[in-house]
């Protein structure tokens, strides 16, 4: 993304966005680029690209920031579905 200075500020809060989401913004002062401002890479990497699709509106946050309980097998009543589909088939 590039900008010149004039609209950088004017739009201050859009350009922090972008950043936000992971892109480098160029800013210009006419027309020749001044500075690069890009985001700090942290360490986890798993947590910027989340952030990333946030920003591009692909992904949404999650309402509760808890983690999800633990997994636990449920168990089916009746014929297995292994059975079910071997049966199927063998009807072929």
């Amino acid at each position: 993304m590039q900008i010149g200075l004039r609209e950088a500020n004017q739009h201050f809060s859009r350009l922090m966005k972008a950043v936000r989401g992971g892109r480098e913004v160029l800013l210009t002062e006419r027309g020749r680029p001044l500075a690069v401002v890009k985001p700090i890479r942290t360490r986890n990497e798993a947590e910027s690209i989340i952030q990333r699709l946030e920003a591009a509106g692909l992904l949404r946050p999650a309402s509760k920031r808890e983690a999800l309980p633990a997994w636990k097998p449920r168990r089916v009543r009746g014929v297995p579905l292994s059975r079910t589909v071997r049966q199927e088939r063998d009807d072929r």
